[in-house]
């Protein structure tokens, strides 16, 4: 809980990492870093738990439930879609700051491929970056207040993945 920021990564199955997670009551650690306003950054398919739920070959498993939303099967010609690929990065980032237009390495076949947040006038909506693979528009990354997440792997996305986590860290 005092650790100047968190990192969720996650390999395999959306079962699986929550599975994980449950065990040693991570939604509940997460949840309580955020209501306290501790920074939290999801990789890959730590950001995929973040969202309410996921539909893995034919399962479903509720996630953490930060933000709502489906993490769903990409609906491309190839998957999975693995190997190095540019975002559309929102104006106002801090995240991406300095490689807007670089290129990402991603590994996966599932993601948030239709999704949007209603806010008012008390809650800002969070920064959305997106991708696109074969054809399919899918959530690339999120920059919402302490909670931020990629779905790509900046730790193995050369110096603009290094300059993306170190922004990271120089926000906590």
């Amino acid at each position: 809980m005092e650790a100047d920021g968190l990192l969720v990564p996650g390999v395999g199955a959306y079962a699986a990492c929550m599975a994980g997670l449950r065990e040693i009551h991570g939604p509940r650690l997460i949840a309580r870093r955020l209501s306290g306003g501790r920074p939290v950054l999801g990789i890959c398919v730590g950001m995929q738990v973040l969202f309410e739920r996921g539909v893995e070959h034919g399962v479903e498993t509720d996630g953490c439930d930060e933000w709502p939303g489906v993490v769903e099967r990409l609906q491309a010609p190839v998957v999975p879609h693995m190997g190095w690929n540019t975002v559309e990065v929102p104006s106002g980032t801090s995240l991406f700051a300095g490689v807007e237009d670089q290129r990402f390495y991603f590994v996966h076949s599932y993601g948030v491929r239709d999704w949007s947040l209603v806010t008012n006038s008390r809650t800002r909506a969070p920064l959305v970056t997106w991708a696109e693979h074969g054809g399919d528009r899918f959530v690339a990354a999120v920059e919402n207040g302490p909670l931020t997440a990629t779905q790509f792997h900046p730790e193995k996305s050369g110096d603009a993945g290094a300059a993306l986590l170190r922004n990271w860290v120089l926000g906590l």
